[in-house]
């Protein structure tokens, strides 16, 4: 139940490192995304170079097959929040392209998504700051995080951050409260549930070697949503952009490190000021 104070629990440093390794596996196929990324190339053609990339590390596509999803990615574009179906449409210029990836080597999952334009188009001032405030939202959310403390920290943290940037520009940002974060390691999706807005009780006091998947999904309007026929693709009601951000993150002894970045989150952790603490990374 949301609010409950549930008890959470860590993970083995040992376990952290395996997590680590699929972690870089998403990480980099993310990065081959973004540069394959150009007008008239199809979301299907995204997720055959990312298929081809996971299973080169040697991994296996955490996607594909599960609950009947037939990609290894999601891709969602525009309007499309998020479980956007990888196919023949086109991208064009312009296009907002929010792309969601897991990966799982020797039983544990890495998670992350991206959103970027897709170059070519002049630049479009509200997109580009809807994706580089919810970008920082997830990273205002992460530094949240620390041992001993509240779990809805994060949601705190983000709602903050997006409320602020929206008020400097002017701008309506609306929080998706249906979908959150969620715990992560031999499982994609574990307890804990994690909102991504402000919610009442603590949701659990944060453990070290806690492992979890923090991804704020944000709209250029309202927060309303549904769900199209295909039973997957999420949109905006009022047809507005929306934007997503994740990451897979360890809590460590020393402060955090992110499993799916390929620098383990040094920059992103001091962008906000949080402290970076890989174990042997």
């Amino acid at each position: 139940m949301l609010g409950c104070g549930k008890r959470l629990t860590g993970k083995s440093d040992q376990q952290l490192g395996a997590m680590r390794v699929a972690g870089l596996v998403v990480a980099r196929t993310l990065e081959l995304v973004r540069e394959s990324l150009e007008p008239g190339r199809t979301t299907g053609e995204l997720d055959a170079i990312a298929e081809g990339s996971i299973r080169g590390d040697g991994a296996v596509p955490s996607f594909k097959g599960y609950h009947g999803f037939p990609g290894s990615l999601c891709v969602s574009v525009n309007d499309e929040v998020v479980h956007g179906i990888p196919g023949e449409r086109r991208l064009a210029a312009g296009d907002l392209v929010s792309v969601d990836c897991g990966a799982i080597v020797d039983g544990w999952h890495g998670d992350a998504a991206r959103s970027w334009v897709v170059p070519g188009a002049p630049a479009d001032e509200a997109t580009d700051a809807l994706v580089e405030d919810t970008r920082l939202s997830m990273w205002h959310g992460i530094a949240a995080l620390r041992t001993g403390g509240r779990l809805f920290a994060i949601g705190d943290a983000i709602q903050e951050l997006l409320e602020e940037r929206e008020a400097q520009r002017g701008l309506t940002y609306g929080i998706v409260e249906e979908y959150g974060g969620h715990g992560i390691g031999r499982e994609m999706h574990m307890e804990p549930w994690i909102p991504n807005y402000a919610a009442r009780g603590s949701g659990g006091t944060v453990p070290k070697g806690l492992t979890v998947a923090i991804e704020p999904m944000v709209t250029l309007g309202s927060p309303d949503n549904r769900t199209l026929a295909d039973d997957w693709t999420v949109v905006t009601q009022d047809g507005s952009r929306a934007c997503h951000w994740e990451n897979t993150v360890a809590v460590t002894e020393g402060g955090l490190w992110v499993l799916t970045e390929l620098d383990g989150g040094a920059a992103g952790l001091a962008e906000v000021g949080a402290t970076f603490a890989p174990l042997g990374d």
